[in-house]
C-alpha cells in the first residue's frame, strides 16, 4: 500500500503555500523520488483535508457513470453518430483493432464509452470527449488485472491532469478535449503504470500533445464516424508518446507548462477560422433532426441545402486542380532536403539557389528576409540559404550545409537575417559587382517556390528556376 500520510506531513505546508504547476508538480515529485500519481494523491489530501482513502473512492466514484455507459455501449447501445461500434468490437477478440491486448481493449472501451454518452450521457471532464479515453483507460486496467490502488492512483492522475484541460477549454477544439487532453492523460497514465520517472511522464504529455494542436472539434461531432478516430487516437497517440519517452533517448526540451499553454491559446486563437471552414465542407453531412428544422425558416432551409449542393462538386474540383500540379509518379517525390523540412529549409534555399542563378561577378552582399515561423527556424534554413545563395549548393548537398560557415566565400561576407510579419514571404537580395539579384517569393511545400517579383526580372528568374529543376507553385 503505498503510504501518503508522512508525505502529506511532509509537503502539505509547501503544496498548500502555492498552486502547483504540473511542470513544477513534477519536479517536486524527482525531488521526493515518488510517482506523479502518488503526489496528486498527497496534493489532494493536503488541499481537501481527507485521508487518502477517502481521496481515492472520491475520485474513483467520479467515473462510476462513465462506466455504466461504457458497459451499455459495448452491449447494446446504438449512437447517431457511431451505429454499435462498441459492440461490434466487444465480440471481435483480443485483437480487433491492434495487436496488444491492453491498448485494444482501451480503445474498443474508449469507442464503447462514446456509444454510451450518446445513449445515456456522459459525465464531462473538459468536454464529453476526454471523459471517453479516461473511462476507456480505466476499464482496461481492470481487465489486466491492475490492483484496485493502482487503479485508484491512476485515476488521480487522470483527473489532475484532465483538471488543467477542463479550466483551458474556452471554445470548440478537440485538442483541449478527447483528442488532446485524451492523449496527454494517456501518455502519464501509461508511463506512470509503466514505472517511467515524473520526467519521463512530463516528456510523453509533451510528445503526445504536440500531434493535437490546433485539432478542431465541432463539425466532426455532427458527422457520422469522424469522432472514432480521434478519440482512439488518444489512446494510440498517448500510448507511442510513453514508450518513445521509456524506451528511447528522444530530447524533447519542451517544458510540460509551456506545451500545454500553447495548446491553450492555439485552441482560442486557432479554433474559430477552423471550424468555419470544416462547417462550410462539412455541412452536407451534419446529422439533422426533422422535429427540430421544423422551427427553421423555409429561407435558411433553402440557403443550406444549395449550400450542401456546391460543396461536392467544388471540392472535386478543388482536388482536380492539385492533381494537375502533382508531378507524375515516377516524380512525385521532390528533391532530397537537408535540414529537416522541405518547406522550412527546401522553399527558402531553392530560393536562394535561384537568386544566386541570376547573379554575375563577385558576391559582396547578401540579405535575407524571412517570415515568423521561417525566421523563428532559422538555425536550420539560413544555413541552407547561404549555401545556395554564395555557392549555387543544392538542397541536398549536406557538405555545403555543414561547411558553409567555414566556406571561403563567406569570410567577411556581410548577411543580415530579418523578420517579416507577413505570412509565407521569403526574400533574398545578392549585391555583386557586375548584376545582382533580388527574389521576393513565398514559402511552399515540398520544396516549391512561388515568385511574386525579382530582379534583374520575373521572366529571367522563371527561366532560371526552370534550368534548375525547381518546381515553381502558384
Amino acid at each position: 500500500m503505498r503510504e501518503t500520510t508522512n508525505l502529506v506531513a511532509k509537503l502539505g505546508k509547501e503544496l498548500t503555500s502555492k498552486i502547483f504547476t504540473l511542470g513544477e508538480l513534477v519536479e517536486l515529485a524527482s525531488r521526493e523520488n515518488i510517482s506523479l500519481s502518488t503526489l496528486a494523491v498527497v496534493e489532494a489530501q493536503a488541499k481537501e483535508g481527507k485521508s487518502r482513502d477517502a481521496i481515492l473512492s472520491g475520485v474513483y466514484a467520479q467515473f462510476e457513470h462513465n462506466l455504466r455507459a461504457l458497459d451499455l455501449g459495448l452491449e447494446s447501445g446504438r449512437s447517431f453518430l457511431l451505429g454499435t461500434v462498441g459492440s461490434d468490437l466487444a465480440g471481435a477478440g483480443e485483437n480487433a483493432l491492434i495487436g496488444d491486448r491492453f491498448i485494444n481493449n482501451a480503445l474498443v472501451n474508449t469507442l464503447g464509452t462514446e456509444v454510451g454518452n450518446h445513449v445515456m450521457g456522459l459525465r464531462p471532464c473538459a468536454g464529453t470527449g476526454d471523459s471517453c479515453p479516461y473511462t476507456g483507460l480505466l476499464k482496461a486496467m481492470l481487465q489486466e488485472g491492475y490492483d484496485e490502488e493502482q487503479i485508484r492512483f491512476s485515476a488521480a492522475l487522470i483527473l489532475k491532469i484532465g483538471s488543467i484541460f477542463r479550466a483551458g477549454k474556452r471554445t470548440t477544439g478537440c485538442n483541449m478535449e478527447g483528442y488532446g487532453a485524451g492523449a496527454a492523460v494517456t501518455a502519464a497514465v501509461l508511463t506512470d503504470l509503466r514505472g517511467g520517472s515524473p520526467e519521463q511522464a512530463a516528456r510523453a504529455i509533451v510528445l503526445a500533445i504536440s500531434p493535437t494542436i490546433a485539432v478542431p472539434c465541432t463539425p466532426r461531432v455532427m458527422v457520422s464516424g469522424l469522432c472514432a478516430t480521434h478519440i482512439g487516437g488518444a489512446i494510440l497517440m498517448g500510448n507511442l508518446a510513453a514508450n518513445l519517452a521509456l524506451r528511447t533517448t528522444l530530447p524533447v526540451e519542451v517544458d510540460v507548462d509551456v506545451m500545454i499553454a500553447m495548446a491553450a491559446k492555439v485552441h482560442v486563437d486557432a479554433a474559430p477560422p477552423i471550424t468555419k471552414i470544416n462547417q462550410d465542407y462539412m455541412l452536407p453531412y451534419f446529422k439533422k433532426n426533422a422535429c427540430v428544422d421544423a422551427f427553421v425558416t423555409e429561407d435558411v432551409k433553402r440557403g443550406e441545402a444549395d449550400a450542401t449542393s456546391k460543396v461536392l462538386a467544388k471540392s472535386r474540383e478543388e482536388v482536380r486542380a492539385m492533381l494537375a500540379a502533382a508531378q507524375p509518379l515516377t516524380r512525385t517525390l521532390g528533391d532530397v532536403v537537408v535540414g529537416g523540412s522541405s518547406i522550412a529549409v527546401g522553399s527558402p534555399t531553392n530560393m536562394a539557389r535561384i537568386a544566386n542563378a541570376l547573379v554575375k561577378g563577385e558576391i559582396t552582399k547578401v540579405e535575407i528576409e524571412l517570415t515568423s515561423d521561417l525566421f523563428k527556424r532559422r538555425a536550420i534554413n539560413v544555413p541552407a540559404i547561404l549555401m545556395a545563395a554564395v555557392t549555387g549548393a543544392k538542397t541536398d548537398d549536406i557538405d555545403a550545409y555543414r561547411g558553409i560557415f567555414e566556406h571561403p566565400k563567406m569570410q567577411g561576407l556581410p548577411v543580415t537575417v530579418t523578420n517579416v510579419d507577413t505570412p509565407e514571404v521569403q526574400r533574398i537580395r545578392i549585391t555583386a559587382t557586375e548584376q545582382s539579384a533580388y527574389l521576393d517569393s513565398r514559402n511552399r511545400g515540398g520544396g516549391r517556390v512561388s515568385i511574386v517579383d525579382a530582379q534583374p526580372s520575373r521572366e529571367t528568374a522563371v527561366e532560371a528556376a526552370q534550368k534548375l529543376g525547381i518546381q515553381l507553385a502558384e
